[in-house]
């Protein structure tokens, strides 16, 4: 069993007495996990779609789902139907592998890595995090470093409000920065 799903099991008591929890289906979990990223200009080469394809299947370890545009732009050169985006949705032991690649491996290796601003949080108690290179994660490998793309990754909790699912976070070990870090 991994780390991170072994600290969602205890959130329940890290978290009761802070937030009154009754019962342990009140305490917030990870529903799902979505990894997502633009083609951007490279739309119009199949083959660095799918490199980008396969380098996203390398990171999740399960094969993504291409988004096409629902509308023609004509000032972009975008025509309805165009592959605009590749997405993938985890959960269940995947998801879990995902959170502990990312959070022990993946974020330390971030240039000039300080933390997560806690901004990032929204409202509803998830929270998005933008990445900027893919080389952060262990199988892309170096020996592309000219195929270099951005991607988000979106983990969506049951938490009702941001102080709930800040303090969640921080339980399962996020590295979100400290309010004196984070001006």
């Amino acid at each position: 069993m991994s780390r991170t799903k072994d600290r969602q099991q205890s959130s329940y008591q890290a978290l009761s007495e802070r937030f009154g929890y009754t019962n342990p289906m009140r305490s917030p979990r990870i529903v799902r996990v979505v990894v997502s990223t633009g083609v951007g200009k490279k739309r119009s080469d199949p083959k660095q779609i799918t490199l980008i394809e396969d380098r996203l299947a390398k990171i999740t370890g399960q094969k993504s789902a291409r988004r096409a545009a629902r509308l023609s732009i004509a000032s972009f050169k975008l025509r309805e139907g165009d592959t605009v985006g590749l997405q993938v949705t985890l959960r269940g032991a995947r998801m879990y592998d995902f959170l502990d690649k990312l959070i022990h491996i993946a974020l330390p290796r971030t240039r000039d890595f300080r933390g997560l601003p806690p901004s990032a949080i929204d409202d509803m108690g998830n929270i998005t995090l933008g990445i900027r290179e893919n080389t952060i994660f262990p199988e892309t490998g170096d020996e592309n470093l000219k195929d270099v793309f951005g991607l988000a990754v979106t983990i969506v909790t049951t938490a009702k409000s941001r102080d709930e699912a800040e303090a969640f976070f921080r339980h399962l070990g996020l590295p979100l920065r400290t309010a004196e870090l984070a001006k």
